[in-house]
Parts: C-alpha cells; structure tokens; sequence
C-alpha cells in the first residue's frame, strides 16, 4: 500500500474518531447544562415558596390575632344592648275606631269604639312600622332593610381587613427577624419544599441582612464559592433597608449533576479507547512500513557485500588453477592473502548480522574484565594508522583521562571503536585529507571517549536516527559505502549493554563526532 493510501485513510478515521469524540462531549455538556438550569429552576421555585408560607403564615396570625379583637369588641357590645334593653320603660298604646250603626227602625248614627294595649318600648331605629300601602311595599322595605344591614357589615369588615394589612406593614416589618420567622425551623420546610419538586440533597443555609451579614448561620456552615448559592428574599414587601434573605448551599450538586449523565462515560472512555488503538495501529503500520524499506535496503546492500568477497575469492580460485601462478611463490602468496582477507570480510559481515539478531532476544553474552580504556584506544589507533595512511589520512589521539580503568568485553569494546573508525574512513570528503582524532577524559567520575573525523557529516534530521537498525542515511549511488546499516547499532547496542551511553554530533560538510560514556572501575585501595 502507498504511503500517501495509508496517511489518506489515516486522516479520514482520525477525522471520524474526533468528530465522535466531539459529539459525545458537547452531548455531555448539554445534557449536564439542562439539568443544572432544571436543578436551579427548582431550587429558586422551593425557596419562592418557602418565603410565600412565610407570609401566609404572618398574615395568618395577625387575622387571627384581629379575629379575637373584633368577637371580644361584638360581646362587649352585645352585652351593652341587653344592659339597655333592661332600662327600657313600656308604654300603652289606645287605639280609637270609628263606625255608622243602623238602627231596626232604619235610622242611622255613629258610635266610636276605643281599645287599649301595653307594648315595651324600643329605640326608633329598631321600631319596625308596617307599610301603610300594602303588602308588596312592606317586602320591599324589608329587603332594603337587609341590603342595608349587609352593606354596614361588609364596610365593617372591610374597617378590620385594612386595621390588620396596616398593622402587618407597619408593626411587623418593625420587628426583627428572629421574632417573626423560627430560623432554626427552616430546615424543615426547605426540605419539604426541594423533596416535593423532586430533590432530595444535603443543603446548608443562612439568614443574612442587606449588608450580606450573618443573622443566622447553620452549624457547620462552609461554602467555598459564594456563586453557589441560592439566594431568597424573606418578606420581599418589607422596605428595602429591613429586607432579609436566606440563601441555600448544596454541597453536593456537582456529584448530583453529574450522576445523572453517567451512562454517558463509558461510550466515552470506549472511544477514547478506540482513538489511542487507532493512534497505535496506525504508527505500527507505518513503523513496519518504514521497517520493511529498511530490509529491502538490507537486502540489497547485503547481496552487493556478500557477493564482492565472493566474486574476489572465486576469482582467486580460478587464477590458482593457472599452473604459471604455482610457479611464481610472490603471486601465489598474495593471491592466498587476497583469498584469507576476504574470507575475514565475508566472515565479519555475516557475524554482524548474527549478532543482530542474537541482540532481538536477549543481551549480549560478555566477558567483562577490568580493562584499560587508553591501551585498548593505543592498540585500536596502531592496527587502524595504516588503514588511514592508505587514503592519504592522519589519525591523532589525545588520552586526557586518568582514571580509565573500565568492566568491558574486550572483543566487542575493540569492535566497537573500529566499527566507529571504520564509519569515518567510508565518509570521508574526497577533496581534503581524513583527519581522525581519538579523545579520552574523566567527568564526574565517568570516562569518555570520543571520535573525531572531518568528513562529510550528516543533517541534524537524521543525527537521532542513525543508531537504528537497517537506518542508513542516503549518500548517493557509492558502493565504497554500501553496508547493512547494522554498525552504529550494533555499537549502541554494546556500550548500552556495558551500563553506557553514546550520542552523535554532527554538521553536514563538516564532520561527525561520537562520545562515549562509561561508567570508571574505582581502585580497591580507595
């Protein structure tokens, strides 16, 4: 599969991932935003309520306390009529008639006839006098009566009503708080309030004034953030200077949001897991990917150096069959040299690759031995002088370090300092002579060593990359380069095993330098 396939493909599943993720959070979000405006909606209509009851209650105990005022006031006054009645004196009342009498004879005359009568006197306003008309007159009298006797009641009461809405507003709001309301009680009835509109959460309250001081506080009261709270007016119709307020907290309304949203984070977190497989399955295919051209690189560059040893021998071979090279012993030594130094190459580079692989499952096996770094540096620097001298090159060291007793294997840490001299012949610039320069010195209690030469260098982008196996940076169509981009990780890879460290540090045109760090042996007689 291309690259660019798999990085299309990559970006429209990353996309998909996100947009889900996305979705999945803002869902979450507005879900927990509805139920705090639901939660909060509740709350301010609880606490409404509560100071509502408030004020029904107060206008209930001062109607109360005018009913009993207005029955004491009506059996005083009842009393006094029945005081007044007793006084009354009677009167009699004589009543004449007049009527025409017929006599046997036919004559006619008048006669008057008188009757007397005793009733008890009463005031005029109570004096009932019939109508003098007729009947329908006197039932509308008496209805009048009525509607008047109803209208002088409700005018009454109506005199009582305005007496106790006046007295609430001027003597109640006098009185302080504490007086007018049980503030300890307002637990209760906040409770019943929040759990009728379906919330049943610890809360914590106050009563403050205008000025936010505390007139009453329950016991362990704590808040940390004052946006948190609910805030009331109690008797918001008193004047503004003597208005209280209570204000409610719940500890626990985040946890109570929250939980109700929570069959919202397992799809969550899935995704989330989803997201980072993907994020791994996709670096390992292009891990495998980059892995893959290595090895096809591997596998050219190895046929090139396994096939040029083989080629040299196979061709010295067959120049030993000639019966002439028998008798010159010259050209019979050096072709049996050419045969012995191939043999090596090819034998080196198949035990390169043999170690690699041995260094996939375990560590190396070493012979650690105490060792003195400058001799192995000395003995490295006198084998490799002529090898240098060869391509016009000059190789220096420098042995600072005093303390440079190591614990190392001596073949390998050999291996590794050719292995770094070796990188340095191969890319050198052509146009000037090699310069190789070997440092050793001591800091903090450690030994380094260093490798120096003047070639063509390498771009910083790859400096961290060269240390990887099969990684070979691109030096052109130069077959005195190729290789199998096995040795700097093979180097790593002992002085890692050694409890060491190695780092490059180049720039192109200019030359790459190697330091090496190791931990020093320290003198038994310290």
């Amino acid at each position: 599969m291309k690259k660019s396939t798999i990085w299309i493909l990559a970006a429209i599943m990353a996309f998909a991932f996100f947009g889900l993720l996305y979705l999945q959070i803002t869902y979450l979000r507005e879900s927990i935003r509805l139920r705090s405006d639901q939660f909060d909606g509740a709350i301010n209509r609880s606490l409404y309520q509560v100071s509502r009851n408030l004020e029904l209650d107060q206008t209930k105990k001062y109607l109360n306390e005018a009913f009993i005022e207005t029955q004491k006031k009506q059996t005083a006054a009842y009393n006094r009529s029945l005081t007044l009645r007793n006084q009354l004196q009677e009167e009699t009342v004589t009543q004449q008639q007049r009527f025409k009498v017929i006599a046997p004879d036919g004559s006619e005359f008048n006669a008057e006839y008188s009757t007397s009568s005793t009733v008890q006197s009463r005031p005029k306003s109570q004096v009932f006098q019939p109508p003098s008309k007729s009947g329908t007159n006197a039932i509308s009298k008496t209805i009048f009566d009525m509607q008047d006797e109803q209208k002088k009641r409700f005018l009454y009461e109506s005199e009582i009503m305005n007496e106790v809405a006046n007295r609430i507003i001027n003597t109640a709001s006098n009185l302080p708080i504490e007086e007018r309301v049980n503030l300890k009680g307002l637990e209760s009835s906040i409770r019943n309030e929040i759990k009728s509109n379906g919330i049943e959460l610890p809360f914590q309250y106050e009563v403050v004034d205008r000025n936010d001081k505390p007139i009453y506080q329950q016991p362990l009261f704590s808040v940390k953030n004052k946006r948190d709270y609910y805030p009331q007016p109690l008797f918001p119709n008193d004047p503004p200077d003597k208005v209280a307020y209570l204000k409610v907290y719940f500890p626990d309304k985040d946890s109570y949001l929250f939980s109700e949203v929570s069959f919202l984070y397992p799809a969550i977190l899935f995704t989330f897991i989803l997201l980072v497989t993907f994020i791994i399955m996709i670096y390992i295919t292009f891990r495998q990917k980059r892995l893959s051209e290595m090895k096809s690189d591997f596998m050219n560059n190895m046929t090139h150096e396994l096939k040029t040893p083989v080629s040299t021998i196979s061709l010295a071979a067959q120049m030993l069959k000639d019966g002439s090279i028998s008798k010159s012993p010259e050209v019979f030594k050096h072709i049996s040299g050419v045969i012995n130094d191939e043999t090596e190459r090819l034998s080196f580079q198949v035990e390169k690759v043999l170690q690699m692989s041995l260094f996939e499952k375990q560590r190396a096996t070493l012979k650690l031995k105490e060792l003195d770094a400058n001799d192995i540096v000395v003995t490295v620097a006198n084998t490799f002088q002529l090898k240098v001298e060869k391509f016009g090159g000059n190789l220096d060291i420098d042995l600072e370090a005093t303390e440079s007793a190591i614990n190392a294997d001596k073949m390998h840490f050999t291996n590794v300092l050719f292995n770094l001299l070796d990188n340095a012949v191969k890319y050198r610039r052509e146009d000037i002579p090699l310069e190789l320069m070997i440092r050793t010195w001591n800091n903090n209690n450690k030994l380094y060593i260093s490798v120096e030469d003047n070639g063509i260098g390498i771009k910083k982008e790859y400096v961290k990359k060269i240390f990887e196996r099969f990684y070979r940076v691109s030096t052109g169509n130069r077959h005195d380069v190729k290789g199998f981009g096995l040795g700097l990780a093979y180097v790593r890879k002992i002085v890692e095993d050694h409890k060491g460290t190695i780092k490059a540090e180049s720039e192109l045109g200019k030359g790459t330098k190697f330091i090496i760090c190791l931990p020093v042996m320290k003198n038994s007689n310290e």
